[in-house]
């Protein structure tokens, strides 16, 4: 039996159905409050509980043979600096101090690309142990920094843990949309007018699942593991959708030094309208920074192999048509 914190979420979601398709018994940790449409119908066991909640983490770790640490807070705007600590770090510490204490033979911890210090431009970023907080930026960034230092550095007290670097995630099984599923949408809707310039590695949610399930089988214990999948411009993410939904793709780029300014004032505007921002200053500066890097390692050691951008592009029009555009 294997348990999956975040699992409503949309890497959860997916390593959940992958999970299920081979065999494996599955324990969810849900919040009370969360939604469970993305694992309806699954066959797979809840366990209601919070990973800042350490008791409830125990009651439903009892048993596993493998934690897969995927809940957190992902957030691009300048709020939630204090649920960042309080789930993705002290989340993280409660998790693996749990998996510890009751002798779980294996933690995957799901952190992010974000946690590695950017290199110079045009060099990429690769595998390494040195995470702090200090040396990169952003709240969600300096959160998962220091949540992987914390977990590689319990590995040298004995835990069996594995860490997994997803780059930039998209594809199909996304119920609650996220930033650049909000982007597809809008895409489709034809409310796209004008586009950032800039690029950086996406990876399809299915291959990221399958990446986290190899880990969990080959990862060395303490070592982690870059899930990348191709490097994209903006301008290219829109030629692609074009392609494939048949909508004209926005001619418009708005400079990078304009949105980068503008940030702020766009982040406060989607608040006043309850909608999730497309870019803010933080996003913006991902999207010109340096996102070069490299699954070597996740595809010696692991076997992973991430599929072509297009055919992930293709499967998540297909399913937002289905289950998001067409329900509308």
């Amino acid at each position: 039996m294997v348990v999956v914190t975040g699992a409503t979420g949309h890497i959860g979601n997916a390593l959940v159905r992958e999970l299920v398709a081979g065999g494996v018994k599955v324990r969810a940790l849900v919040l009370p409050s969360d939604p469970v449409k993305s694992i309806e119908g699954l066959g797979i066991e809840l366990a209601y509980g919070d990973v800042r909640d350490y008791r409830s983490l125990v009651r439903a770790f009892k048993g596993a043979d493998v934690v897969y640490h995927l809940a957190g807070i992902v957030a691009i705007g300048s709020g939630k600096r204090r649920l960042l600590r309080e789930v993705n770090v002290q989340g993280t510490k409660n998790v693996s101090d749990a998996c510890l204490d009751l002798g779980v033979p294996r933690l995957v911890y799901v952190s992010s690309i974000h946690a590695f210090k950017e290199p110079p431009m045009g060099t990429p970023i690769l595998e390494t142990k040195d995470f702090d907080a200090r040396k990169v930026s952003g709240g969600y960034a300096k959160s998962k920094a220091e949540a992987t230092k914390y977990v590689l550095d319990l590995t040298m007290k004995g835990l069996d843990a594995v860490v997994v670097h997803p780059t930039g995630v998209i594809g199909p099984y996304e119920y609650g949309l996220s930033h650049m599923g909000q982007l597809f949408v809008d895409f489709m809707r034809s409310r796209l007018f004008a586009v950032i310039d800039g690029a950086y590695d996406f990876v399809d949610v299915r291959d990221v699942a399958k990446g986290i399930v190899l880990a969990a089988k080959y990862g060395r214990k303490g070592e982690n593991y870059i899930l990348s999948g191709e490097h994209v411009t903006i301008k290219n993410m829109m030629q692609v959708l074009q392609d494939e939904t048949g909508i004209k793709a926005p001619k418009r780029v708005i400079p990078t030094w304009f949105a980068y300014i503008t940030g702020a004032f766009a982040e406060l505007y989607y608040m006043a309208m309850r909608q999730k921002p497309l870019f803010t200053s933080y996003s913006v500066a991902t999207l010109s920074s340096n996102s070069l890097t490299s699954c070597n390692k996740a595809n010696k050691e692991l076997g992973y192999s991430p599929r072509p951008f297009r055919d992930t592009v293709r499967d998540t029009v297909a399913w937002l048509r289905k289950t998001i555009i067409g329900a509308k």
